[in-house]
């Protein structure tokens, strides 16, 4: 059950950041970022293109670049208001933000093995836990809820957007933990159920 001082959104669409150059490079963003590529853009201009029949009014962004400029391109394609939210953030990957899987391997040895022993409550050297992050989430759903008018749309990032679906959904960590969401896709949330657009 919701808190009553909240205000969540009954309806909402919810995209990741189309493609940047990390994400090419195999290298974790988190709070770090990186410009996005040719495809990346053409992957933004493609979503607006498909929200354009939904009536969104409002786009909600993580200030990050790969998301806002995401963003920007969706609210210009659309015509809607665009407000930054701070708490979208991607989750931050503190020590380990920038480097590929085979650089945390080799500078954090023992790390994955300790992180699979918890992945919701482990938190990155230097940086926050999924379970730390989930508050995030739950106060940028509440952000959203007041200041849209009409249906709004979320560009943010996969892992901070796990935390809003388990919110959205009542989803449990071990729930939350199993999503996916790739570059430039769009999920419909109403209620407890979710679609790909």
């Amino acid at each position: 059950m919701m808190p009553q001082d909240r205000h969540v959104p009954e309806r909402l669409m919810l995209a990741r950041h189309a493609q940047a150059v990390w994400n090419v490079e195999g290298r974790l963003h988190g709070q770090r970022d990186s410009s996005l590529t040719a495809e990346g853009i053409a992957q933004a201009s493609a979503i607006g293109d498909r929200l354009v029949p939904f009536g969104v009014q409002t786009v909600f962004s993580s200030p990050l670049g790969r998301a806002l400029r995401t963003a920007v391109m969706i609210a210009d394609r659309l015509g809607a208001e665009l407000i930054e939210v701070p708490e979208l953030t991607e989750l931050d990957l503190g020590e380990m933000a920038g480097l590929t899987r085979a650089e945390i391997e080799e500078r954090f040895p023992g790390a994955r093995e300790a992180r699979a022993e918890n992945r919701y409550g482990w938190a990155f050297p230097g940086g926050e836990s999924y379970a730390q992050a989930r508050g995030r989430a739950r106060a940028a759903l509440s952000s959203c809820g007041w200041e849209a008018h009409g249906l709004a749309l979320i560009v943010t990032h996969e892992m901070i957007g796990r935390m809003l679906r388990a919110e959205l959904r009542g989803l449990n960590p071990a729930e939350a933990l199993a999503l996916r969401h790739p570059l430039g896709a769009v999920f419909e949330i109403e209620g407890r159920a979710e679609r790909l657009v």
